[in-house]
Order: C-alpha cells, then structure tokens, then sequence
C-alpha cells in the first residue's frame, strides 16, 4: 500500500487541516520542517527526501473554495519538489480546469465531490485529462457526501456507493474516499465503508483519507485491499514515518506467500 502525504494550502502557505473547519486552519508546524512553518516547498522536499514519498496530495484551498487557481505556487511546487509527483485538487468541475492544473505541472488531477456540479462533468473530465491522470474524491463530512450546491443536478442526493458507480462508469479508475470530517483528527477511518467499496469495485484504485492517527490505522487500511492512503497529521507529529511508509510499500504477509494448488 502506498503513503501519499498532503499538503493543504491557503494563501501560498502550507496550513493544518483538522475536521474540515477551513477558516481556522492555521500554518502547519511539523516535526519534518523545524522553523520552518507553513513552508510548503519545504514541506514538499520533507517528504520527498525524508519520509520517501513518491507522490504527493496538494489540495488547493483558495481554488477549492471558489477563488482562483494558485498559479505561482503550483509552479515553484512543480518544480521544486520534482520527480515527486504533484497530485492536485484545484476545484476542477470541468475539462478546461483539469487541462490548466496539468498545464502547470500536476502528475495528476484531483477532481472532488464537492466541486462537482454534475456528475456527467466526469466522462468528459477523464476523456481530456485520461483515466490514468484523473483521481476522483468522494468528499465525505462524517460519513455523508459533501455536494455541490447545486446538487449534482440530481432529484434526490445519491449514496457514496451509487456517487462512485457513477464515476466508474464515466471512465474513472482511481477513486478516492476523503472524509473531511476526519482529517487531522486522528479518529481513523471508515473501515466498513473501504470494505464495501473494495468488494464492489475490485478493478479500480481505492485510496482513503481523513482520520489516520498512528500506524496501527495504516495497518487496518491495508487490510481492507486499499491501494494507498493520505497522511498529513502523523507526519507532522511524529507518529507515522519513514520507516513506515517503507514498510507499508512492501508486499503484505499474506501477498508474499505463493498459493498451492491441491
């Protein structure tokens, strides 16, 4: 299973999420970047060089929240943090979106829930970007779905279960399940939840985030056949590191050993 670190960013700095309260976040101090607070390319580098990560999740607050794109950022990011992979949550609800945040250096875009308008946008979202590059989120807040004002434009508000038949119907191939609720609170995550998915979708990449606090959560991810998870607050804390991000990329007991056939 992969480990995928996060950093959120607001205003160009690199700011502690916890339960999805947006207008408290402050920058983030973490044991990976001593003095330097809210730093996000060095918060970037961290991961990178310290922690291992191959990829990292960038959501973009400001964007996320209905302002622009931040631009100047995403570039220094890009650039700095190379060859980790950037992927990136931008407030993409179209194609055109999706092309700009891959124009600037994305490995990947991140396309949430939340600023989905409709969920037919996705077939043509992956068409463009193609379903190797586009990751969706189903945006959670305890559990429930986090829509669009408009409400996807449907009657009654669908389940998590039918909003990811959607999407893998419109092409998607790696979803996400990002309960905002939980981030940085340590409460781990929505087990049942990542075992219904998985057992309905064996195909697709299944990612979660939102509530990791140690490495026995890590543990009981794997367990349910998830293929990566987002990390920010055990990071930054101490509670999950390096070694563990090693350890959970190697293949699980149960995968090394061969079947017999009888």
């Amino acid at each position: 299973m992969q480990l995928i670190p996060v950093i959120d960013l607001a205003r160009g700095v690199a700011v502690q999420a916890r339960a999805g309260d947006r207008a408290r976040y402050r920058p983030v101090e973490s044991a990976l970047t001593p003095g330097a607070a809210g730093d996000p390319l060095a918060l970037a580098q961290a991961y990178r060089d310290i922690v291992g990560a191959r990829e990292c999740y960038v959501a973009d607050l400001d964007a996320i929240q209905g302002g622009a794109v931040q631009q100047v950022a995403w570039r220094g990011l890009a650039a700095g943090a190379s060859p980790c992979g950037l992927w990136v949550d931008a407030g993409i609800g179209d194609a055109t979106r999706a092309l700009v945040v891959l124009a600037l250096g994305a490995a990947r875009v991140v396309v949430g829930l939340e600023t989905l308008r409709a969920l037919d946008d996705l077939e043509g979202i992956v068409a463009a970007a193609r379903p190797e590059r586009v990751v969706f989120s189903l945006d959670l807040r305890l559990g429930r779905p986090v829509l669009h004002p408009s409400g996807l434009g449907e009657g009654i508000a669908p389940t998590v279960v039918e909003i990811a038949e959607r999407a893998v119907q419109a092409g998607v191939r790696t979803l996400l399940v990002l309960d905002v609720g939980r981030v940085g609170t340590g409460l781990g995550v929505d087990l049942a939840l990542l075992e219904e998915l998985r057992r309905r979708f064996p195909s697709e990449r299944l990612l979660a985030g939102g509530g990791v606090g140690a490495r026995s959560d890590l543990d009981r991810i794997r367990e349910t056949g998830c293929d990566g998870v987002l990390v920010a607050t055990a990071l930054h804390t101490g509670l999950v590191c390096a070694g563990d991000v090693a350890a959970l990329a190697a293949p699980s007991t149960a995968q090394s050993i061969p079947s017999t056939s009888l």
